[in-house]
C-alpha cells in the first residue's frame, strides 16, 4: 500500500488525512484515514517538522503500518545538498527507517539542487522530489507516472482537498 498524506492547520487544531491506495497508476483508493490534532506545537521557522509530524504519526497510527510499502509527504525529505533533513527526513527516522519517504514540493528551495525536478501534463512547472529509502530518480518516475493530467497527481489533489473538508 502506497499512502500520501497532507496535513491542514486551522484555527486551534490540524487536520492530517492519508489516501492509501495500491499502486503507482491507480485511479482509485483504497481508503482515506483522518484525524484532528490540537496542542500544536507553535510554529518556529526552520523547525517546521516539530508542528507536522505529530500530526502525520497520529494519521499514520489508524493505518498498519506492515502493509505501508512508501509513504508520500508534502514538501522536502531533504533540504539542502548535504542531506540536512526536512520533514520527511524526520518521518524517515520515526519510523526507524523501515518506510521509505518521497517528499513532493510545490516550490523550489534555493539550498537544494539535488531534487529532481519532474513535469507533469502541460505544466511549465515543476513538481520538486526528493527520497529517502527510495532511489531518487526511481521517486522521480513513479510520481511523474501517476494517474493526472495536470502537474499534481490526481491522488496528492485528492489527499490536499480532503484535508481541508471540515
Amino acid at each position: 500500500m502506497i499512502v500520501a498524506i497532507d496535513v491542514y492547520y486551522r484555527a486551534q487544531d490540524a487536520k492530517a488525512v492519508a489516501v492509501c491506495f495500491d499502486n503507482w497508476d491507480a485511479e482509485n483508493i483504497i481508503q482515506v484515514k483522518s484525524c484532528l490534532v490540537d496542542n500544536l506545537h507553535p510554529y518556529i521557522p526552520g523547525e517546521f517538522y516539530k508542528r507536522e509530524l505529530p500530526c502525520i504519526i497520529s494519521v499514520l497510527d489508524l493505518l498498519n503500518k506492515s502493509d505501508i510499502k512508501v509513504i508520500i509527504v508534502d514538501g522536502y525529505v531533504t533540504l539542502n545538498n548535504d542531506g540536512k533533513p526536512g520533514l520527511g527526513a524526520y518521518l524517515f527516522k520515526e519510523l526507524s527507517e523501515s518506510i521509505p519517504v518521497i517528499g513532493v514540493a510545490k516550490r523550489s528551495f534555493h539550498l537544494n539542487s539535488n531534487a529532481v525536478e519532474i513535469r507533469r501534463g502541460q505544466s511549465n512547472s515543476p513538481l520538486f522530489i526528493t527520497s529517502l529509502g527510495i532511489d531518487l530518480q526511481v521517486a522521480a518516475q513513479k510520481i511523474k507516472t501517476m494517474k493526472g493530467n495536470y502537474r499534481m497527481p490526481n491522488i496528492l489533489k485528492m489527499v490536499d482537498q480532503e484535508s481541508r473538508v471540515s
